[in-house]
């Protein structure tokens, strides 16, 4: 899967101002939407990707877009992709013959497909000036996205000429050429071509095989299904459904009986293309954008689209996610307008869901990586695609793209001094294809670079790291922040189901501001038992946690070490005594490369002059094997509200009763008030008495940003009391909570008894949770010392006090106060209208010379403020502050406890409903800008 969007250096930009360029370049489903970030590199020539989150009115979105030069200097060709069955996106342009002095650079997802049946496609296909498939059923034209000789592409469509001339010179016409659904009469054909699994069921039919002009085998009626295998190349099996006058003809066809075939593609007007591949929607329509309100597949969703400007020259392949809390997917009438404004005269919407799927090449990389995530979790097969090809390139290294091992975000490209950040060198040649030869390092500013590729921070400061052959060199920009205060893995808490399963984690450290950079396992030493776990870096900054017994809870500690003090301690997942430490080091166990220059040691320069990096710790809580923890016994069933409720016997003690007075009815009970399930849960169980009527149950869930989660337990075809298990999915974002205890009626009306929710849990114990107080948290006197003062829902001895949002922004004092309005949810217009508020305030608080702050204000709402809405509020308040050299702060009013916190230098404070909080503020101080103090 992609890797999160790294956050742009000119995110604060993009929110500001129009991207340059033509307005079609201001990406947007709506006008009101706003962009968050882009990124974007070149393919190959004549090949870019652009990738970009968008905030609409109801929803996230997630972009990645193709821009294609066909026919140009850039030699890149558009192929059919496909042609050995169903299979990813992936393997199939891994196996794509590109041909002599090409090569594969990107791939994406092709036409609809009969996805409960053959797996074939549904709409026409071309490859090499071939055709290799037909719509179905009939010879029908049907749409498709073709490619020319001259490599120019357009929106046609497409059906099928064909006929089979029988013994006597008898012409019957060919109703489908490898169609995935013949018609119910006449003659279909199958190749080795064909794109399914297996052939389609053909009801009772006659078939007979066909080879170099003449009959090979007859065959009797077959009754459905046929369950036949793809016919051997060179051979064509020829079907007609019995009872036809057409069937007859084919059943008295004897072997040796002359018989030709034919079957080639008509377009509906010019050339028939080299290649093509089937869609179904036209989204833009000589220029015109269609409009599908009202129709059956306008719903949002994963969607692939292809798009052509009016002279065929530019292809446009967009796939934008879908059924995800990061994207929501977009309707056919939304895409076709994204089109439009994307600059397409014609596109056609291509298969969407599970299939969409978008494959890119790297510089000097011969392997595609995948950019968009697929809303089934993982690649789905498909038969067919879109391949793009370009010349090979000379091999000869004309650069190098350099980027730190494990990931491209903002926080791999940090460092604290002392520490480490592994770097690779991949080179390119002068088409960007893959060029062999290893780079010398060098680096220059706040560190340097070992002969291995590993960079050492020295200071805070600015750096950069060089990767130099002859004349070919690339670079990487790297930030050392302040020295390491503390760290924080990426899960508090392992928790494993049975031995061998493993789970990974990473360590996130924090400088005095907040400023957050992984921290790399040669930097890290572990403490756990080796008897019970295995921990392994998985080369990609983190660590990988396997367990090696059943049941068992445990700790593993992680304590950051100065750079070069591994020596020779081994691998960390090295044998040992329990408990004993180990280093995290290098393959190998050589740790990190000393700093001395002596033989068989790289030296870096200015190491010796190296800060010294903290020993900071993190604890996270182990454990295998699971067992049922209580989520409610029903005891309280009275107080569960809904119609068709009663408390009724339980399984043990009393239990909740739901009627379902028809077949098909519907029942729930609401708790009162919400159950938490355990973080780690894998399952729940629930004592379920059926009936026999085959009534499901099912339990009502939230996640951590409000979802609706439900998970169905199966039809209740017993009597009597059993405990079933309905898992939990995967995409559920924990703590999840539970709302409500539903039935969905059988064949018959019935009634349903529950009793006893638990949650399979694995045992791992309490996470240690440190406890951080930031250097704002003062007593009163500090805080009634600064120039002025303000409290946060109450208090005294202030020049005001913050008690909502509902009051406008306002400036007093060198700071400009932004009140938010919380009450909408993000996806229901409410993050777009906030992030509209912060934009303008963030541009008048820029400009403004007396204004050295910005205070954003809201109240605390969890439930209507999602993560991505934090997080990118926190983004730009951060931005803010690199760029202009201002404060930013987040106050938040009406939460449970007080707190005071930063993060990339915003500071962020909490203040409860009951008790004062007391706040001083000096805009323009040379340290922390405020000073808090807060009584219960």
């Amino acid at each position: 899967m992609p890797s999160p969007r790294p956050l742009l250096p000119v995110l604060l930009a993009v929110l500001l101002v129009t991207p340059a360029g033509a307005p079609a370049r201001a990406v947007g489903v709506g006008a009101e939407g706003i962009e968050t970030a882009r990124t974007g590199r070149q393919i190959a020539p004549g090949i870019r990707l652009e990738s970009y989150d968008r905030l609409e009115a109801d929803r996230w979105l997630r972009i990645d877009e193709l821009l294609v030069d066909l026919g140009g200097s850039g030699g890149v060709r558009a192929e059919y992709l496909g042609g050995r069955g169903p299979a990813t996106v992936a393997e199939s342009a891994a196996r794509h013959p590109a041909g002599p002095g090409r090569r594969v650079v990107a791939a994406v997802n092709g036409d609809f497909f009969d996805i409960r049946g053959t797996g074939a496609p549904l709409g026409p296909g071309l490859g090499g000036g071939r055709l290799l498939h037909s719509a179905g059923p009939g010879p029908g034209a049907a749409p498709a996205v073709g490619f020319g000789a001259d490599g120019s592409g357009r929106v046609l469509r497409l059906g099928l000429d064909g006929s089979v001339t029988l013994p006597g010179g008898v012409v019957r016409p060919l109703t489908g050429y490898n169609a995935a659904r013949p018609a119910a009469e006449g003659l279909s054909a199958y190749t080795a071509d064909w794109q399914g699994t297996q052939l389609p069921a053909l009801g009772t039919a006659v078939a007979v095989a066909v080879r170099d002009g003449r009959v090979t085998a007859a065959a009797p009626p077959v009754r459905d299904p046929v369950r036949r295998e793809r016919p051997a190349p060179g051979t064509t099996l020829l079907a007609a459904p019995a009872g036809g006058a057409v069937a007859a003809e084919l059943a008295a066809l004897r072997p040796g009986d002359a018989v030709a075939v034919s079957a080639r593609a008509v377009p509906g007007a010019g050339p028939v293309p080299v290649a093509a591949v089937g869609g179904r929607e036209a989204l833009v329509v000589a220029g015109v954008p269609q409009n599908h309100d009202g129709e059956p597949n306008d719903t949002a969703a994963p969607r692939t689209a292809v798009g052509f400007s009016r002279d065929g020259r530019r292809l446009r392949i967009l796939a934008v996610d879908g059924r995800q809390r990061d994207s929501g997917g977009l309707t056919l009438t939304a895409l076709g307008a994204l089109m439009h404004r994307l600059g397409a005269y014609e596109a056609l919407n291509l298969d969407g869901g599970g299939s969409t799927t978008l494959l890119a090449g790297q510089s000097g990389a011969s392997a595609l990586v995948p950019e968009n995530s697929p809303s089934d979790g993982r690649p789905r097969p498909v038969p067919n695609g879109l391949v793009l090809t370009a010349p090979a390139g000379s091999g000869r290294t004309a650069g190098y793209r350099v980027e730190a091992v494990g990931g491209t975000t903002e926080d791999f490209a940090r460092v604290f001094p002392g520490l480490t950040r592994t770097l690779s060198a991949t080179g390119y040649d002068a088409l960007l294809g893959p060029a062999p030869g290893a780079p010398a390092w060098f680096a220059e500013g706040a560190g340097g670079v070992d002969s291995a590729g590993v960079f050492h921070a020295v200071r805070p400061g600015r750096a950069t790291a060089h990767a130099r052959r002859a004349t070919a060199h690339g670079a990487l920009p790297l930030t050392v922040l302040g020295p390491l205060t503390r760290i924080r893995p990426s899960r508090a808490r392992i928790g494993l189901a049975e031995r061998g399963e493993s789970a990974g984690f990473r360590l996130t450290g924090y400088d005095a501001q907040g400023a957050a950079a992984v921290v790399e396992p040669r930097d890290v030493a572990l403490e756990f038992d080796r008897s019970q776990w295995s921990v392994t870096e998985d080369g990609r900054g983190g660590f990988t946690v396997t367990a090696l017994v059943r049941q068992a809870t445990g700790r593993l500690r992680a304590t950051v070490r100065p750079a070069g003090a591994a020596g020779a301690a081994g691998a960390a997942g090295g044998a040992g005594a329990p408990g004993a430490a180990a280093s995290a080091g290098a393959p190998g166990g050589s740790g990190a490369p000393a700093a001395s220059g002596k033989p068989g040691r790289a030296a870096v320069p200015g190491a010796g002059r190296a800060a010294a990096a903290s020993r900071a710790s993190a604890d996270i809580a182990l454990g295998v094997g699971l067992v049922t923890l209580p989520v409610t016994d029903l005891a309280d069933a009275a107080d569960w509200a809904g119609a068709g409720v009663s408390v009724t016997a339980g399984h043990a003690g009393a239990g909740l009763g739901l009627e379902l007075p028809a077949a098909g009815a519907q029942g729930s009970a609401a708790a009162p008030r919400p159950l938490p399930v355990p973080e780690l849960a894998r399952a729940l169980t629930l004592w379920v008495g059926g009936d026999g009527s085959g009534a499901r149950a099912a339990v009502e869930l939230t996640d951590a940003d409000g979802a609706a989660v439900k998970v169905l337990g199966p039809a209740a075809d017993w009597t009597g009391w059993r405990e079933v298990t309905l898992a939990l999915p995967a995409t559920a974002q924990p703590p999840l909570t539970v709302t409500r205890l539903s039935a969905a009626g059988g064949t018959r009306p019935g009634r349903l008894a529950l009793d006893t929710l638990g949650a399979r849990t694995p045992p791992t114990g309490p996470a240690a949770v440190p406890v951080v107080r930031d250097p704002v948290v003062a007593t009163e006197a500090r805080v009634r010392a600064r120039p002025w003062r303000f409290a946060l829902g109450a208090g005294a001895g202030a020049d005001f006090v913050l008690t909502g949002t509902d009051r406008p922004g306002f400036v007093h004092r060198g700071v400009r106060f932004l009140p938010l309005d919380t009450a909408e949810p993000t996806v229901r217009g409410g993050g777009l209208s906030r992030m509209r508020a912060l934009r303008d305030a963030l541009a008048a608080a820029a400009r403004e010379p007396g204004t050295g702050a910005l205070a954003v204000v809201r109240e605390y709402a969890p439930a209507t403020v999602d993560r991505k809405e934090a997080a990118l509020t926190g983004r730009l308040l951060a931005e803010f502050r690199r760029t202009t050299g201002k404060r930013a702060a987040v106050l938040t009013l009406g939460a449970p406890q007080f707190a005071a916190d930063r993060s990339e230098g915003v500071l962020s404070i909490t203040a409860p409903r009951t008790g004062r909080t007391l706040v001083g503020a000096d805009a323009f101080a040379r340290g922390d800008w405020l000073a808090v103090s807060h009584a219960p």
